[in-house]
């Protein structure tokens, strides 16, 4: 199984590192995740430039698909020819969002009639689509997610890993990366946030 995380030009770095870093634990269980860019290179919002380690277009092949938040999401959401590059099918994928990714989401269409999470200042812009926002860190209806504040990534990431890969898979990711000491504790809230059952077959 391939996840894309879609990373735009003035990303976030804690909203795409820490969930494709997460997911890549699990690469010897079958499941792997990819920086996913528009243009070959992109810029973060700090001035960090990476490589793509997949085209914009690997989003139709991707098993799970995780829109990252940035500076320039608002300009994303502005661009047809962009958003037409993001055919997303949450009949066959999983579909999450992070922070102002929410944005993208509600662009597309995808949370018609759903409530999202999302961060402070994106908060504003996703109403604005008619969206409820949460005053919760993740919330997830089917095979659609979003998630809000950039350390909700973890939240992200462990609702992909459970869905695909089961409970105990994402118990073991986040153990290993959890603070020294606050192990247990951090695996259960992340396993409380995402509350989801059994893997899905896909």
């Amino acid at each position: 199984m391939q996840a894309a995380v879609v990373t735009f030009d003035g990303f976030n770095e804690l909203d795409s590192f820490i969930a494709s870093a997460l997911i890549n634990r699990c690469r010897k269980d079958g499941l792997e995740a990819f920086i996913t860019t528009p243009t070959p290179v992109v810029t973060s919002m700090n001035g960090v430039e990476v490589t793509g380690q997949r085209p914009l277009e690997f989003v139709t092949e991707a098993d799970v698909v995780l829109i990252g938040s940035g500076v320039k999401a608002r300009e994303v959401v502005a661009d047809d020819r962009l958003i037409s590059r993001l055919p997303l099918d949450p009949s066959r994928q999983l579909i999450g969002a992070q922070c102002s990714g929410a944005l993208v989401l509600a662009r597309l269409g995808l949370l018609d009639g759903m409530p999202a999470c999302t961060d402070r200042k994106s908060r504003p812009f996703v109403e604005a689509c008619g969206v409820t926002v949460l005053d919760t860190p993740f919330h997830a209806e089917g095979d659609i997610a979003t998630a809000g504040g950039c350390l909700a990534s973890q939240y992200l990431a462990a609702w992909v890993i459970t869905r695909t890969l089961g409970e105990g898979v994402a118990r073991d990711v986040i153990d290993y990366v959890a603070p020294v000491g606050e192990n247990e504790e951090t695996v259960e809230r992340a396993l409380r946030a995402v509350n989801v059952g059994e893997p899905v077959v896909r």
